[in-house]
C-alpha cells in the first residue's frame, strides 16, 4: 500500500526543525525512517507533513565527556555497535545496538529515532534505563534534559512535546553490563529484553540496575530484583533469587499471538538471571 499524500520539508538546523514542527499541523519528524515509513505505507500513520532532520550537522557524533558518552541523535545503530569509544566505555550499549534488527536497519536507523518511537519491543529503552541515561531535547521553550526513567510513558508514547527534537543522549560509562533478549523470529524485535548493570566492591554487589523491555507497554526498571542482589556476592543462588523478583515490575504483561503475557513474564526472569550473571562476570 502507498502512504497518504504528505508535504515534505528538509530542516537545515535543529531550530528550523522546531519551527516547522510548531507551525505545521500534524507534522512528524523523520530521520532513518525505519519506524515511520512502514507505518505510513500501512496507513497506520498519516502525517500531513514530514520534517526530515537526517542531514542536520552536529547530530551524528559520539564523544567522551568525563565518565559519560554523548551520542548524537542521528548516530546510527551500526555506528554505536562499531564505535571503539562505546565498546570501551559502555560495552553493554554496543552489545544492545548490535542486537537491533538486521544490518540494513542498523545502517539506517538512528538512536534518537528509536528512542522517540518508544516501541515496547525496541532494544535501547531497557539499556537506557539500566544505565541511567539522560535524553537532551530542544523545543520552542529551549533545551531540556529528560531522565530515561521519566522519558518512556506508554506504548509509542514519550515525555517529548510535539515540537521537541532529540539532539543527544548522555550515557554513563559502565563496564559491568549485559544486554540479552529473546528475539522475535519475524521482526527481530525483543519479545523480552533485559539490560543489567552490576558494580562490585570487594566481591560484593555495590550497585545494580535492571531494565526490561517487551513485557509491558514501556520499558521498566526491575528495582526489587536489583535491590535483592545488592549487599552480597553475585553468587548463582543470589542471582537466581534476585531474578525471581522481576515479576514485581509488571502490572499487566502484554500478550499476542506469539507470546502470552504469562510467557513474557516468565522469560523476563530467565533472561534477568542470565544477564545478571554475565554482567557480574564482566564487572569482576
Amino acid at each position: 500500500m502507498y502512504p497518504n499524500q504528505f508535504d515534505y520539508h528538509r530542516a537545515a538546523s535543529v531550530a528550523e526543525a522546531v519551527e516547522l514542527l510548531s507551525s505545521l499541523p500534524d507534522a512528524k519528524l523523520v530521520a532513518g525512517g525505519h519506524s515511520l515509513i512502514p507505518a505510513m505505507k500501512l496507513r497506520a500513520a498519516q502525517p500531513a507533513a514530514l520534517v526530515d532532520i537526517g542531514r542536520i550537522p552536529g547530530l551524528s557524533d559520539i564523544s567522551a565527556d568525563g565518565d559519560s558518552l554523548v551520542i548524537g541523535a542521528l548516530v546510527t545503530h551500526a555506528s554505536v555497535a562499531d564505535s571503539t569509544a562505546v565498546q570501551g566505555g559502555c560495552p553493554m550499549l554496543a552489545e544492545t545496538a548490535a542486537a537491533i534488527g538486521d544490518i540494513q536497519v542498523r545502517n539506517r536507523g538512528t538512536v534518537g529515532g528509536s528512542l522517540a518511537h518508544a516501541d515496547p519491543g525496541a532494544d535501547y529503552p531497557a539499556a537506557m534505563l539500566a544505565l541511567g541515561a539522560e535524553i537532551t531535547a530542544v523545543g520552542a521553550g529551549g533545551e531540556r534534559t529528560i531522565a530515561a526513567s521519566d522519558f518512556f510513558v506508554d506504548i509509542l508514547t514519550t515525555a517529548l512535546a510535539d515540537n521537541e527534537v532529540i539532539t543527544s543522549v548522555r550515557v554513563p560509562c559502565a563496564a559491568g553490563g549485559a544486554y540479552l533478549k529473546h528475539r522475535h523470529p519475524a521482526s527481530s524485535y525483543a519479545v523480552v529484553g533485559v539490560a543489567a548493570c552490576v558494580g562490585l566492591d570487594g566481591g560484593n554487589v555495590a550497585s545494580c540496575s535492571i531494565g526490561i523491555n517487551g513485557v509491558t507497554g514501556k520499558a521498566v526498571l526491575a528495582d526489587a530484583a536489583a535491590a535483592a542482589l545488592c549487599g552480597g556476592p553475585a553468587s548463582p543462588d543470589r542471582i537466581a533469587a534476585a531474578a525471581a523478583c522481576v515479576g514485581e515490575a509488571f502490572d499487566e504483561p502484554l500478550g499476542d499471538l506469539y507470546a502470552s503475557g504469562e510467557f513474557r513474564a516468565h522469560l523476563a526472569g530467565v533472561y534477568t538471571k542470565r544477564a545478571l550473571a554475565v554482567a557480574a562476570e564482566r564487572a569482576s
